[in-house]
């Protein structure tokens, strides 16, 4: 993801990009949580944009990695340090991150497969059941 990609999203804009298909677009109305995790092995804050759904007063992401064989490299940032900070459009508060149990994810898989679609096919290219994190703030 490029600076203008998470400058558009913290500002609440609508970004669209190009799907796999060439006759395809993709749109997403950001208000997309900027989520910022310290890395695992340099300790370093770094910033990404994830679309997000929401649980109560949870927000809960997926760390998909387009169905790649391995977990996301934050994902395992939030396995070695789950203190993250979040923004949402205007909304910057800090956050425990924690995958979601086998009865959670139960319930919050369809709902995120419901916002982005791709998941369900991510989910076909990988052995790896692919997590489902909840953001609890702190």
């Amino acid at each position: 993801m490029n600076r203008t990609w998470l400058r558009n999203c913290r500002a609440g804009s609508k970004i669209t990009w190009p799907a796999t298909s060439p006759l395809t677009v993709r749109t997403v109305i950001c208000g997309t949580p900027a989520l910022a995790a310290a890395g695992r092995n340099t300790g370093k804050a770094l910033t990404l944009p994830l679309i997000f759904g929401q649980s109560g007063a949870e927000y809960v992401v997926v760390a998909s990695k387009g169905g790649a064989p391995a977990h996301p490299a934050w994902y395992l940032n939030l396995q070695a340090n789950p203190e993250v900070k979040v923004q949402i459009k205007a909304d910057k508060f800090t956050a425990r991150a924690h995958a979601a149990n086998p009865q959670e994810r139960a319930v919050l898989w369809p709902k995120m497969v419901g916002i982005y679609g791709s998941y369900a096919d991510y989910q076909t290219k990988t052995d790896r059941e692919i997590p489902v994190v909840i953001l609890k703030r702190t």
